[in-house]
């Protein structure tokens, strides 16, 4: 049995008790400083590991390929898996970044009780990627009217779309639909859920998950269950939301003042989110820049129209056929193998030859 999950689920629970009751005594703590050290370890990580790939020799076209490669006319070649074109990379680079192509053409294959081998498509994988990724996406988006003052157009549109259904129930305790519902919060949240029962459920998955797997997923899902709660449940003061968040953005935070009337459920929210930020680089969630560094999706596969040489290669001293024919021409020929040119006659071959015409 698996149990790296638990220890992902107490230490997620240990950073929420650590903000909650750090944020009673240590608000500027919580709310600035952790912040602040978060982005530049996230932007100092990033850099790194973007610089360090991007340093990586890649001499020949190694790109993975799922279709026929540009050759003869008469030979339809695939364009998209098997780009010779610059045009064709972009597309393949697109369509693997915007719809998960590659994860969308995976297959599982399972053993029958007969003995037979069944393939069948992760579909529910590919579909709870793509929710998980654009659900977090929008809500990245939605968050900068937080940061931004005013308000860009582009902003306020997102959340009428994203608020488009609207459940209007009031209690004394529970207001739910006022404000509007945001799909993309409860979408991200059930996407997140779904990716954790995946890996615990599956037992091959689960046999090869690890601490770093669980980890994030339960950061992601606490923060977004502490989003969810703030809008709807615990209501948050977004005066002093807004206030603070402009603060960091601005710099002017770094007095150390920070707004009263914060409930510390933000300060936890805010807590993951730093936690994360800082995980971001050292972790596997930097796929989402690596994609674009990625040798088997960046490069055109025409291995058969160019000849990729190894620039590193050192000067090799070669003994080509042609010397090597010349120094063995002799025995060759005595020997009946066939040579690119015979042996030129001895003078006295030459006087025998010409005595015999």
């Amino acid at each position: 049995m698996n149990n790296f999950y638990l220890s992902s689920l107490l230490a997620v629970f240990v950073l929420a008790l650590v903000a909650w009751i750090g944020s009673l005594g240590l608000p500027w703590l919580f709310g600035i400083v952790l912040p602040y050290v978060a982005v530049v370890i996230f932007v100092v990580g990033v850099v790194r590991r973007v610089m360090g790939w991007s340093r990586s020799p890649v001499p020949f076209a190694i790109a993975t390929t799922a279709g026929q490669q540009k050759s003869l006319d008469w030979i339809q070649p695939n364009p998209i898996d098997n780009p010779s074109t610059k045009l064709g990379v972009f597309v393949r680079m697109a369509l693997e970044v915007l719809t998960f192509r590659s994860l969308f053409r995976n297959t599982r294959m399972k053993l029958t009780q007969e003995g037979r081998f069944r393939y069948s498509l992760e579909i529910f994988l590919w579909v709870g990627a793509l929710a998980f990724h654009y659900a977090f996406a929008t809500v990245l988006l939605r968050h900068l009217r937080f940061f931004l003052e005013p308000v860009p157009w582009c902003i306020r549109m997102l959340e009428t779309v994203d608020s488009f259904m609207r459940l209007e129930i009031s209690y004394n305790v529970i207001q739910f639909g006022l404000p509007a519902v945001y799909v993309s919060g409860l979408v991200l949240l059930a996407a997140v859920v779904y990716l954790f029962l995946r890996r615990l459920c599956i037992g091959n998955v689960r046999y090869i998950s690890l601490a770093s797997d669980f980890f994030p997923l339960f950061l992601i899902m606490g923060i977004a269950f502490t989003g969810i709660l703030m809008r709807y449940f615990v209501k948050a003061d977004i005066t002093a939301v807004k206030a603070l968040t402009m603060d960091l953005v601005t710099l002017r935070a770094l007095s150390f003042d920070i707004p009263e009337g914060i409930s510390p459920l933000f300060y936890i929210h805010l807590f993951f989110v730093s936690t994360l930020l800082a995980y971001f680089p050292y972790s596997k969630l930097m796929h989402m820049g690596g994609i674009f560094l990625s040798p088997t999706r960046n490069m055109t596969t025409n291995t058969r129209e160019v000849r990729h040489v190894n620039p590193w290669n050192h000067p090799v001293k070669v003994h080509t056929y042609e010397a090597y024919e010349d120094e063995f021409r002799e025995k060759m020929v005595e020997a009946g193998l066939p040579v690119d040119k015979m042996p030129e006659p001895t003078p006295e071959e030459s006087t025998g030859q010409e005595e015999k015409e």
